[in-house]
């Protein structure tokens, strides 16, 4: 017997094929973040089955005792919203069913990234998906570097709290989408400049955040010198040269590695 990886709505609950509503309907169990959401979602498509809450707390405990249902029963795998393992738990279930010699299916289906990608209007010819952007650190440092860097569409989520942070730190004239509740009632796309972004949403926002960003277009060389001026003037009043460098890097939508590297060279 398989595990089915269903995606479910991201937010119109009409958003579901016919396929995954009878495998919800004839699954042995369902394994889903949320019983409550979930047991929305089937309400109100007449389906009653059992539902076993199964997230990031208690996946590692959950996976191997699933895997070992899936020998014998259909597990049906669902999120909150959209298909599950993207930014969602699964991952280790599905692993620990493949080395058990377990099927494994996966439905098409509603998918946030790519419903996105679909309205941004930007160019999908290589996409690159980041998953929610660190709040902090170099994991952050380092996905924003690549944004400014390489020549791809970039698909990132991003909580309403800090949007507004990430939009200022990306390079000011790079094309955005940012995506607001998508499917739901108060859908908003805003298309325009990363500047022109952070300024509409300066104040915050509401509900769930998709930004769609074409990269590779923060590296101008006169952005580029006017940041290592700046470098080099936070190191004169006494910061080391990774901080200036960062601190630069982020006044001026630049990149933070190429900054440093030209202000070692310089400086050694």
């Amino acid at each position: 017997m398989p595990l089915v990886v269903v995606p479910t709505p991201i937010g119109n609950m009409e958003d579901i094929t016919l396929r995954a509503l009878r495998v919800l309907r004839e699954a042995d169990v369902i394994a889903c973040e949320d019983t409550r959401r979930t047991g929305r979602l089937l309400a109100r498509h007449g389906i009653e089955n059992r539902l076993l809450a199964y997230h990031e707390h208690n996946e590692d405990r959950l996976a191997p005792r699933l895997c070992r249902e899936a020998r014998e029963k259909t597990v049906a795998l669902v999120s909150d919203a959209g298909m599950p393992l993207v930014s969602d738990p699964g991952y280790r279930l599905v692993r620990c069913c493949i080395e058990a010699g377990v099927r494994v299916e996966a439905l098409p289906g509603p998918s946030a990234l790519t419903t996105a990608l679909a309205v941004s209007g930007l160019p999908a010819d290589v996409v690159i998906f980041a998953g929610f952007v660190p709040r902090r650190g170099k994991g952050r440092e380092e996905l924003l570097d690549k944004v400014r860097r390489e020549r791809a569409t970039f698909v990132l989520f991003e909580s309403p709290n800090r949007l507004a942070r990430t939009l200022e730190e990306l390079p000011p004239e790079a094309p955005v989408a940012v995506c607001r509740e998508l499917t739901k009632l108060h859908e908003e796309v805003f298309r325009g400049t990363a500047k022109e972004a952070a300024e509409r949403f300066a104040a915050g926002a509401r509900g769930e955040v998709v930004v769609v960003v074409r990269g590779g277009e923060g590296l101008g060389r006169d952005d580029l010198e006017e940041a290592l001026a700046d470098a080099r003037r936070y190191v004169s009043q006494g910061e080391s040269p990774s901080r200036a460098a960062s601190r630069a890097a982020r006044g001026r939508g630049v990149s933070r590695g190429e900054v440093y590297d030209r202000l070692v060279r310089r400086e050694g």
